[in-house]
């Protein structure tokens, strides 16, 4: 009798320890990086009312109280950036140590497949010049943390992932994308980088967006239970509540977006969805301005490998470029020049890394003399039978003259669209228009195939957008 007290005694004793220890979401762990000269958020679960106490090597000190339900948050300085490691204790009921931190900065890669896509490439899709960044990937002052795909019904408080320093396989099987814009930034700050990857595959814009974002719209059906295997990763909010809503207010320096392909057969609410998804995730990081920038769908040849329309992916790709316009703080990257018509996973990662990194070089840390946004179209007029368009760009680029310039349609009222002939005024940042077969244009489309690459150049190297001037 009495072995069986001692067994019902040791399984309580062990279940209040347990309930004692301190909890933490595992972003906060070893080998990770925090954002450098910020007041940065921290927060866990303890017994209620315990009272925490936060200490760190490089002199930052906090104290807070778990509430009655055990959970506590507060805020801690870092100082600037450097390649010393520290380290962070918490006491509360509790003592946990995390170790072999750095500050420095940090960025989070969000989105489906293209963001997900590894370094070691996707089945039978490569990433070019891969093979360079595996080479040199043993860097301890690059850490990633690559969150696994997973989908909930309600908010979570965890993820599932934890802090690595770069090595040759963590790399090649991080996002090639947030591996590649990490290495440019490491370099030319020369400061420990974080990159976080939160991303999964096939999925809709609706899936990371909360729930109380998305009640507003009537044609949103919303799940009470998870399916077993197969389109879980496109339910409204779910991957949301996995993937996004644990990190709250974990402090980064901006968000990189890579999503699109899979919203491309209802195209139309695409644009509200965006800018609620951002609007959400500045809500939930509590920073109205938090930087946002996000990659244009590539070209693909939807109508052959999909059977759907063609123009449906160029209204996403409308959608994303409005967003731009419309949004404060996004930057758009235009891909025009960087897919493949038979790959819906484009080998040329690095060239939008480096736009990616060329547009937080620029605006986050004030490098100088960075081309990272593509001229825009911004207005046409006709002159008798011709049709003349505006761009604006930014300074020192223009259009390079060459021949065989596709992509450009004219129409008339008869709204049949016709090869173009083009050409440039002096200054060459205005583009004219003609078609024999239109005697009289009303409207002009650039890039509206079922899979346009583009060949116009620019001085930046950047890709124009496609765009129209009707909404037919």
């Amino acid at each position: 009798m009495r072995s069986l007290y001692a067994i019902v005694f040791t399984f309580l004793l062990s279940g209040i320890f347990s309930h004692a220890q301190i909890e933490l979401p595992y972003f906060f762990g070893d080998n990770m990086v925090l954002q450098q000269k910020e007041k940065v958020s921290i927060w866990g679960k303890d017994i209620p009312n315990t009272s925490i106490r936060i200490l760190t090597t490089w002199g930052s000190k906090a104290t807070t109280l778990a509430d009655s339900n055990g959970f506590w948050s507060t805020l801690i300085k870092t100082k600037n950036g450097s390649f010393k490691s520290h380290s962070l204790t918490i006491k509360g009921s509790d003592t946990v140590e995390l170790k072999n931190i750095l500050i420095g900065e940090v960025w989070f890669c969000s989105g489906q497949s293209n963001m997900e896509m590894p370094l070691k490439g996707l089945r039978e899709s490569k990433v070019l010049n891969a093979d360079n960044y595996i080479k040199m990937a043993n860097n301890k002052n690059i850490r990633l943390f690559n969150n696994e795909r997973s989908a909930s019904i309600y908010p979570r408080f965890n993820v599932n992932g934890k802090w690595v320093a770069s090595d040759e396989l963590p790399a090649k099987n991080f996002s090639a994308i947030g591996y590649m814009f990490g290495s440019r930034l490491y370099e030319a700050l020369n400061v420990p980088i974080g990159i976080i990857e939160s991303a999964w595959g096939g999925t809709r814009i609706e899936s990371w967006i909360p729930k109380e974002v998305l009640v507003k719209y009537k044609d949103i059906t919303f799940f009470n239970h998870l399916p077993e295997q197969q389109n879980k990763q496109k339910k409204p909010s779910f991957l949301y509540n996995a993937m996004i809503h644990p990190f709250q207010n974990f402090n980064v320096k901006g968000v990189l977006w890579y999503q699109g392909e899979s919203n491309r057969t209802k195209p139309k609410p695409y644009y509200n969805y965006m800018k609620d998804l951002i609007s959400s995730w500045r809500s939930q990081w509590q920073n109205k301005n938090l930087p946002f920038y996000f990659v244009q769908i590539a070209p693909f040849n939807y109508t052959k490998y999909k059977k759907s329309a063609g123009i449906e992916a160029n209204m996403i790709r409308e959608a994303q470029l409005e967003i731009a316009h419309n949004v404060k703080n996004t930057e758009i990257v235009i891909t025009s020049d960087a897919g493949d018509c038979d790959d819906i996973h484009p080998s040329k990662k690095e060239r939008i890394a480096n736009r990616l990194s060329n547009i937080a070089l620029s605006k986050q840390y004030d490098f100088k003399g960075l081309n990272y946004r593509s001229g825009t179209f911004k207005s046409m007029s006709i002159k008798k039978n011709k049709a003349l368009l505006k761009f604006k760009f930014q300074k020192n680029d223009f259009f390079i003259e060459s021949e065989d310039i596709k992509g450009f349609t004219i129409a008339g009222s008869d709204k049949i669209f016709h090869t173009a002939e083009v050409s440039f005024s002096e200054d060459r940042k205005r583009i004219l228009l003609y078609s024999a077969k239109v005697e009289n244009p009303i409207a002009v489309r650039y890039g509206f195939e079922d899979c346009f690459e583009s060949n116009l150049k620019t001085n930046s190297g950047l890709p124009i957008s496609i765009f129209r001037t009707d909404n037919w």
